[in-house]
Order: structure tokens, then sequence, then C-alpha cells
């Protein structure tokens, strides 16, 4: 116990990683695209290259867990955030692509690996740290969202070195993260042995319950990579500076970390726990229309409801995925799937903005997608919402039977 209680701090650190690099690039969305000579689609397209890492690697994620352990790996999705990040110093636009490439690999592993890690070393304090997890990756987004233009603007650095300089956050996590994983490394090669006899998980990707909470991760995901990356430029495209379109996006994440903490709780005690969903839903829908029919005005009472929706959807999605499962194990293999499609169904959604964006050259069709698609958020929410675990079960390795 304190162990886990010496832990849990360092393990917040690195969920703060998780979403710093990526979410620097938006508020210097408009700069990268006139120095580079990048279109909306092009724009579009390296915003949503991280979100579609994090589906194609989530996939590759439980062979790492058996080959390193969960807590040794997560110091090597440190070190490719780190890589990733110096690649992006290089000047060819190619570089850009690449290192965020790496960076989005990374995150993806973590992704994966941090809620199994919750559910294994936590089961007793299993809602509260999920909180906190959102709570970090709220922050992480927060920090750089609000932060970058301005450090770029103190510093007069380029937005290369400016973007980079989030990095010095990785840094640290690793330092203090990795003494835990390497004390850790004896016990969790011994679970993860044990853990590979249990051989995989059958019938998960038949039961329509994982399919809810896969599809809910994969459409709050959406909606949120879809105005963390074009926010910025929507305000911006309506008179408003870089810095405060920067800061509106980063102001919306305050509301979203009170609604992640609050959430878990607020669930507990609900009678009906689908209300959440539709809470979340409607404050969504709400910050939608408003940006959509007067996006300079009452703008931050839109990115208050955006935020209180996403944090109450992002808590319910991860939350949904630990409690569903019915152990550490089924847990992994649900991440796996949850994250591995729903982000693969995410990343369409900054490069369709981007792409509609450029055709129609306005907002409107962009915004009224996303109001369409809280729709099956909606229905895929309600069903997770209930409280009962996936069907799947272990399929046991068979054993060899000597003479």
């Amino acid at each position: 116990m304190k162990s886990n209680r010496a832990v849990a701090p360092a393990l917040l650190l690195v969920a703060l990683n998780l979403r710093l690099a990526i979410a620097a690039v938006p508020p210097v969305l408009t700069q990268i695209r006139h120095s580079t000579g990048l279109g909306s689609a092009g724009g579009g397209l390296l915003t949503a290259l991280p979100v579609f890492c994090f589906g194609a690697f989530a996939l590759a994620t439980p062979k790492l867990i058996r080959r390193f352990g969960m807590r040794p790996l997560l110091s090597l999705v440190l070190v490719a955030i780190l890589a990733g990040t110096a690649v992006r110093l290089v000047t060819p636009l190619v570089a850009l692509f690449v290192g965020t490439a790496i960076i989005g690999s990374g995150i993806a592993v973590g992704n994966v690996v941090v809620p199994s890690l919750l559910r294994r070393d936590f089961a007793d304090r299993r809602v509260m740290m999920t909180a906190l997890y959102s709570l970090a990756l709220f922050i992480g987004g927060a920090l750089s969202a609000g932060l970058t233009v301005p450090l770029e603007h103190v510093t007069g650095l380029s937005w290369r070195v400016t973007v980079a300089l989030w990095g010095v956050a990785g840094l640290l996590a690793f330092a203090i993260w990795a003494p835990h994983a390497l004390r850790e490394r004896k016990r969790e090669d011994r679970a993860d042995v044990a853990d590979d006899k249990l051989g995989s998980v059958s019938g998960l990707w038949r039961d329509p319950l994982a399919w809810c909470v896969t599809l809910f991760m994969g459409l709050q995901s959406l909606s949120y990579y879809s105005t963390l990356s074009w926010i910025p430029t929507l305000l911006e495209d309506h008179g408003l500076g870089a810095g405060k379109a920067g800061w509106l996006l980063s102001f919306s994440m305050f509301p979203g970390m009170l609604a992640a903490l609050s959430t878990p709780a607020l669930e507990r005690r609900a009678r009906r726990p689908a209300v959440l969903v539709v809470v979340a839903v409607a404050f969504c829908g709400g910050a939608y229309a408003g940006l959509l029919a007067a996006p300079a005005s009452a703008t931050y009472a839109w990115m208050t409801m955006l935020g209180l929706g996403q944090g109450v959807s992002l808590s319910l999605a991860l939350g949904y995925i630990v409690a569903r499962a019915p152990d550490s194990h089924h847990a992994a293999h649900l991440s796996t799937m949850a994250q591995s499609v729903g982000y693969m169904l995410a990343a369409a959604g900054p490069f369709m903005l981007g792409a509609l964006h450029g055709a129609t050259g306005g907002w409107t069709l962009p915004m009224l997608v996303l109001i369409v698609l809280l729709a099956p958020l909606l229905i895929a929410g309600l069903v997770a919402s209930q409280d009962r675990h996936v069907l799947a079960r272990r399929d046991r390795e068979p054993e060899l039977v000597s003479d």
C-alpha cells in the first residue's frame, strides 16, 4: 500500500505529459500553416495524426506490457515523447509530421497502460485515481494550450522551439518515474509471466457492451480533439488574436477539470447514472450551437459549457473502461479495444473539420457535423452506463500433458 501511495503522484505526472505535446500545436497552428504552406486539410492532418497513432499503436500495447511490464513501459513512453519532441525541432516539414507520429505512438501506449495500472495497483481507490487521471489530462492540455503563445511572446523564440519547451516536463516526469519502474521490474516480470499463461480474452469484440464503451470513448474523443485542434482557428477567423484564442481554449479546460473531478462522485450518488451522459451531451450541444450562432459573443459561456461537457464525457469514458472490466486483465484488453478503435474514429474529427472548413470557407458545416454526432454519442453512453461487466472470458492456453 505504501508503495502505491508513493507511486501515485509520479503516475499522475506521467499522465500530465500525455497531452502536453499535442495540445501545444493548435494555438500556433495558424503560424505553422503560414510558415510551412500547409492548407486547412494539411493542418487537419497534422492535428489528426497523433490521434490516429493513439488508435493504431494501442493494439500493440498488450504485447509490449508482457515484454517490458507496465511500469517500465511507461518509462519508454516518456522516452518516445521526448524523442518526438526533439525531431519536431528539425526544419523540414516532414520532420514535423514524423516527430508528431512518434509522440502519438508513445502516448498511445501510455493511454492503455495507465487505466490498466489503475485497475491493478489502485483497486481500492480506483474511482478517485481515475478522477485524478482525468484531471491530469485536462491540466496538461490546459497548460500547453493556454501558455504556448504567451511563452512564445515572452521568450521571443520560434514556434518550433516554444512547442519543444514542453519537453522539460517530460524530462522531469522521467526522472521521477524511472526509479519506481526499476524497483518494480522483478515483480512485474512475474506478473507478466502469469498473465501470459492466462492467454487472451475471447468474445470481447462481439460484446455489445464493449462496443458501446468503445464508441463512447471514440466519439467523445472525436469531439475533444476536433475542438482542441480548431477552436483557436475558428475564434481567430472571427477576429480574436492568437493569444486570446489559445487562452479561451485553455479556459474551457478549467470547468472540464471540475467536471472530471466531480463526475465519479456524482455517478455514485445518482439513482440513474445515465443522467450524466445526457448532461454531458446537452452541454456539448449547447456549446456547439453557441459557437455556430455567435462565436464572438458570450464566448466564455460557450467555452464553459464545452469544458463541462467534455470533462463529464472524458471522466465517464475512462471510468467505463475500468468499471466494466471484472479484473485488470480484462481492463487491459477492453482499454486496448476502446482506445484502438475509439481513437482511430476520433482521428477523423480534426481532419474532417479541416477539410470541410477548407472546402466551404466557413465553420457552419463543421459545427453542424459535430452536433449530429452527439446522437450516437448519447446512445452509446446510455448503454455503457449500465452497471454490469463485459461478457468476455479469459482463454487459457492448452497445457501440455505428459505421459
